[in-house]
């Protein structure tokens, strides 16, 4: 079952949605496959720690995050992925990894790669490992205001160029 806290939220202000059931799936990519959707179809959410500030990236599930390149977008000193023990207590009826993207519920601020308001419709974890909620791009839009991002993800099989450079790759 969806999160209750999200599902209020979007029928108190009249969106419309779809739940979409999938079978179980713990990892971003599984729940893609599971659910028949592209890694860039699906929108996955990962907290990070910035200056003893919890926050909300939102990327495709086919990206993962660039802490360094993240850093100066977001004007943090120290930025790390946080440990579930930093904010399970934030989301008591979400499942572990099925976290929605609205942080706003929360009082996390939002940051949203931009390469995901390329669509129509925004696909993501409802708060339970085998249930997606998809609904308008704009209508996540309105209701979270996300900061939205150029730089500070990667595509999963991209090596970013502080690895290139460290491991001598592109060298000739």
């Amino acid at each position: 079952m969806p999160a209750k806290r999200l599902t209020e939220f979007l029928n108190a202000n009249q969106v419309k949605y779809a739940t979409i059931v999938h079978s179980q799936a713990y990892t971003a990519a599984e729940v893609a496959q599971s659910a028949h959707i592209k890694g860039e179809h699906l929108a996955k959410s990962v907290i990070l720690n910035a200056d003893n500030l919890l926050l909300m990236m939102v990327l495709p599930a086919s990206h993962r995050v660039d802490l360094d390149a993240l850093k100066p977008v977001i004007d943090a000193v120290k930025l790390e992925l946080s440990s579930e023990k930093e904010f399970k207590d934030l989301f008591p009826t979400c499942e572990r990894g099925a976290l929605p993207p609205f942080g706003n519920l929360y009082d996390m601020d939002v940051y949203l790669a931009d390469c995901l308001d390329e669509d129509e419709l925004l696909t993501f974890c409802a708060g339970s490992c085998s249930e997606l909620i998809q609904m308008e791009y704009t209508d996540f839009q309105r209701l979270v205001a996300p900061k939205i991002i150029s730089a500070g993800f990667v595509h999963l099989g991209d090596t970013p160029p502080r690895m290139k450079e460290h491991r001598g790759i592109g060298r000739i």
